[in-house]
């Protein structure tokens, strides 16, 4: 099996990706819900130490890692099914990414935490929401 990186689909599907999950934690969606869920109030300011340009640079390059790695694990399907990838391929492998590694591989460190399901809920639902749309996407390329 030869894998390639179909550039022009990794970039697009990080694009669909990156905003639907800006969508889904916007001001007006799941930010303030999840916010109070961990505890915080309205008006209280989102701080972090290390920094607002580090976290969404790193931010940027764990969705790239998650682009790519949805691309080679749909060219893994196709070669393993000797079938090409289809928009619902895509799609249901993305989903299935997100609901059976993503989510259930964060929801120990959620519940460890104590920040419990309402917050891992909110977070799973974006990684599962932006796997499923980069699988529909990256199908168009593969």
């Amino acid at each position: 099996m030869t894998v390639t990186i179909p550039w022009l689909g990794v970039l697009v599907a990080f694009v669909v990706a990156f905003v639907a999950n800006f969508l889904w934690f916007g001001p007006r969606t799941m930010f303030p819900i999840w916010w109070r869920a961990l505890g915080h109030t309205d008006g209280e300011q989102l701080e972090n130490g290390d920094g607002m340009a580090k976290v969404f640079g790193l931010t940027v390059v764990g969705l790239l890692v998650q682009v790519l790695t949805m691309s080679w694990i749909l060219q893994a399907c196709a070669a393993l099914y000797d079938q090409e990838v289809t928009v619902g391929t895509g799609l249901l492998v993305g989903a299935l990414v997100g609901a059976g590694i993503a989510a259930a591989a964060s929801l120990g460190h959620r519940l460890f935490s104590g920040q419990g399901l309402k917050v891992w809920a909110i977070e799973v639902g974006g990684d599962i929401l932006g796997l499923t749309l980069i699988g529909g996407v990256l199908s168009f390329w593969l």
